[in-house]
């Protein structure tokens, strides 16, 4: 029996901000030059007014990319430097043509009819729905699921997935941060003890698992669970029967159980460190959850949702092609958090857009390597700046380099002097 052959990867572009707001578009290359401007982009306009007619080429050129500036009225990036005339990337990242952004990609097919799905509490890409989807098949089989992933991801997001998914969706969703459970008080905590268990208790008193009775019981960073009570819990779990601290008797529970970690909980039951038996039983399924720089396409449409409901400035292509380009190590969390405050600070010097010089130059990159101190800020002049901007032709990561700044304090200071941030 001849098996088909693989299709090859098709490598594109996807465009993700234009004219100053959010959008969701795949565009292949098929191998010929992919001509980029106002009135076609992947055989459709783009709503950018500082786009030329015929802005940039970009094609595909062995391994890499190639991109081409054509004459263009105000510039094309890729990540933060200028192209002039025509440049070869090994990995690019982020294109930035006027005020429209798009993000290399080396595989579109996926992406072809997807889109960006926005709610009041959600932002759900394709990258991050496709996980979700994962979800409700779980919960509606009735297994326990264990959501993993860096924190900040949105593992509660994912948790309450679960729940609006199963059978147990009219219940409540009780969440439990094992982290900020004393070991102490854990096991009343969790199954609830009877009047006279302990010195003060005067009266029954329901825990999590009572409270999450017909419902799901999220255990988040399950992983700091007590080992005292891991046992109980795996005994709850496999009688669907709860003992309460100072009772006799078990009392039937139907709750269904998520739990979520940002740590390998599997290496933990390997060397001891959390019961096997447990962590089999807590991860009937499992969905690993995206960190945010592998999903793109979700940041513009995170940052309106940080900015909705404030007087902030209008989002500018230059603040949101600074969060693509780092890392984020809080994820999500970090990034709602850094650009609210960013929008402050610009609302604070009357600055009528939201751009990559109001975002902090800590925020969002590791805390083991903190971009270079603004040690030379204080004595460089104009003319100095003027200068070392013509010497690297206008790159502005170069001369951030050559000057020992780091390119968002550039960008302030090109702004304090009028010289034109792009």
């Amino acid at each position: 029996m001849n098996q088909a052959t693989p299709e090859p990867p098709r490598p594109g572009l996807v465009f993700i901000f234009s004219g100053g707001a959010p959008l969701f578009r795949s565009v292949p290359l098929d191998g010929s030059p992919l001509v980029l401007g106002r009135e076609d982009a992947g055989g459709q306009p783009l709503p950018d007014e500082r786009l030329s007619r015929q802005h940039a080429e970009v094609r595909r050129e062995g391994s890499g990319w190639r991109v081409e500036d054509l004459g263009s009225r105000n510039g094309t990036y890729v990540d933060g430097e200028q192209v002039v005339g025509s440049r070869a990337f090994p990995a690019p990242r982020v294109l930035r043509l006027g005020n429209t952004l798009a993000v290399f990609h080396e595989d579109v097919r996926r992406l072809a009819g997807a889109d960006v799905v926005v709610s009041p509490d959600a932002v759900r890409g394709p990258t991050f729905g496709a996980v979700l989807e994962r979800v409700a098949p779980a919960a509606l089989a009735g297994e326990t699921l264990l959501i993993t992933g860096e924190s900040g991801t949105g593992k509660e997001l994912a948790a309450r997935a679960y729940h609006q998914s199963g059978p147990n969706a009219r219940g409540r969703f009780v969440a439990v941060n094992c982290a900020a459970v004393p070991a102490s008080v854990a096991e009343r905590l969790l199954f609830g003890s009877r009047r006279g268990a302990y010195s003060g208790a005067d009266a029954d008193t329901d825990g999590y698992l009572q409270a999450a009775d017909k419902g799901v019981l999220f255990l988040d960073e399950v992983a700091e669970l007590p080992s005292e009570v891991q046992a109980k819990l795996l005994r709850v779990l496999e009688t669907r029967e709860v003992l309460a601290l100072g009772a006799f008797r078990a009392q039937p529970v139907d709750v269904r159980v998520c739990s979520a970690t940002h740590k390998d909980l599997r290496a933990a039951a390997a060397a001891g460190q959390f019961r096997a038996d447990l962590y089999y039983r807590l991860a009937q399924a499992e969905v690993h959850l995206p960190p945010l720089r592998e999903r793109l396409e979700d940041v513009p449409w995170l940052l309106v949702h940080a900015l909705k409901g404030s007087a902030a400035p209008a989002l500018h292509a230059t603040y949101v092609e600074a969060c693509l380009s780092r890392p984020w190590p809080g994820n999500v969390r970090e990034l709602l958090g850094e650009t609210r405050s960013a929008a402050r600070a610009a609302a604070a010097s009357g600055s009528r857009s939201l751009r990559a010089e109001h975002l902090d130059a800590e925020a969002g990159v590791a805390l083991a390597s903190p971009p270079p101190p603004a040690t030379a800020a204080p004595q460089l002049d104009r003319a100095a700046l003027e200068a070392t901007l013509a010497e690297h032709g206008g790159n502005v990561s170069a001369a951030a380099r050559a000057l020992g700044l780091h390119r968002t304090q550039l960008y302030r200071l090109m702004q304090r002097w009028g010289l034109g941030t792009p």
